[in-house]
């Protein structure tokens, strides 16, 4: 099943499990995002829907990836002959989304229930040991720094040359 959907002013065409790089959404990795702008809604080999100007009730979900910053652009400003010169960059801020699933009646997918992870009583006196040995290489490094040298001395400033008498 694939879905025309309208965002940030651009069409993207997308089926579930794209990841589609997109103008800024708000939401933190991992939230779900509703699309509900679908303008054509279709499963290949058959006739899309297409809407007037949108499909009733159709939606598609995303989950947010990561938000990210686009390459920097240049914008250059010039006007000949006037010494008019600006120059200003620019760097466009992108939310990486993957599309989870694409319902024609708008119905929201199921959440997946993210299992607790249980850490062993072993693993957590192991993780605390390393932290003390670093504190204490930290302390034994900062004792063993060599002294600054004091800086070299310039040598003594030209003596202006004399004046020729006429």
């Amino acid at each position: 099943m694939f879905a025309v959907i309208k965002t940030g002013g651009k069409q993207y065409r997308v089926s579930e499990n794209d990841v589609l790089v997109i103008e800024k959404l708000e939401g933190d990795a991992g939230a779900m995002i509703e699309f509900n702008e679908v303008l054509i809604l279709g499963e290949e080999g058959k006739t899309p829907t297409i809407g007037a100007p949108l499909v009733d009730k159709a939606a598609v979900f995303g989950e947010v990836v990561r938000q990210t910053r686009g390459d920097k652009i240049i914008v250059f400003k010039k006007k000949r002959r006037q010494n008019y010169r600006r120059k200003q960059g620019h760097r466009q801020d992108l939310t990486l989304v993957k599309i989870v699933s694409i319902s024609a009646t708008g119905t929201k997918p199921a959440a997946k229930k993210a299992e607790p992870k249980k850490e062993t009583p072993a693993k957590a006196e192991a993780a605390e040991k390393p932290a003390a040995k670093k504190t204490a290489a930290k302390k034994t490094a900062a004792k063993k720094a060599p002294a600054k040298k004091a800086a070299a001395k310039k040598a003594p400033a030209k003596k202006a040359a004399a004046k020729k008498k006429s």
